[in-house]
């Protein structure tokens, strides 16, 4: 696993062997990443990346110049490698780990994010209302999105909220705006 845009695109992230998280494709990111470029600047961004796992993703924003990424991750493990790696990478200034349970950090949060990204585990109960949660918590700023990464068996397409979805392989993104 690599980052594959901005000033640190190339740059390895290697989890210790038996590490539990389910990160997103390279070939995923990739898309995700050409689409959001598109329609943001991603410099000064702040964004939430919810289910931290790898830090992939927050890495990845980090690296094309946000200016505040925070991680929520519950498991202990995946906070130290986050923070870990971060420092590594020199963007620990950046992005800033969370040890917590991302529906109670949802309850408690009040910072708004132009970028909120969830990938949570694909067998997690209540993936079906994360939507509900950020929106309804008014966490995304106008103009700005929630991400969601979920498997096929999910279709929010009926979602008032709902902007479109994109599927890279058995990875899909569905892109909400807040009403």
């Amino acid at each position: 696993m690599r980052i594959i845009g901005g000033s640190l695109r190339g740059k390895a992230i290697l989890p210790p062997a038996g590490y539990k998280a389910r990160p997103t494709t390279d070939f995923a990111k990739e898309g995700l990443f050409n689409t959001l470029n598109n329609e943001f600047w991603f410099e000064d961004m702040a964004v939430l990346d919810l289910f931290g796992g790898t830090g992939s993703i927050a890495f990845e924003f980090a690296s094309r110049g946000a200016g505040e990424v925070i991680s929520v991750e519950m498991n202990p493990a995946h906070v130290a490698f986050i923070k870990k790696t971060a420092a590594s990478l020199g963007i620990d200034k950046v992005v800033k780990v969370l040890h917590q349970n991302v529906f109670d950090f949802l309850d408690i949060c009040t910072k708004r994010f132009d970028i909120v990204f969830a990938d949570p585990p694909y067998a997690i109960e209540g993936l079906d209302t994360i939507p509900d949660r950020v929106l309804e918590k008014g966490l995304v700023n106008e103009g700005g999105y929630l991400i969601l990464e979920h498997p096929a068996e999910y279709d929010f397409a009926a979602h008032p909220s709902f902007v479109k979805e994109r599927k890279y392989g058995n990875v899909h993104f569905s892109y909400f705006r807040p009403a």
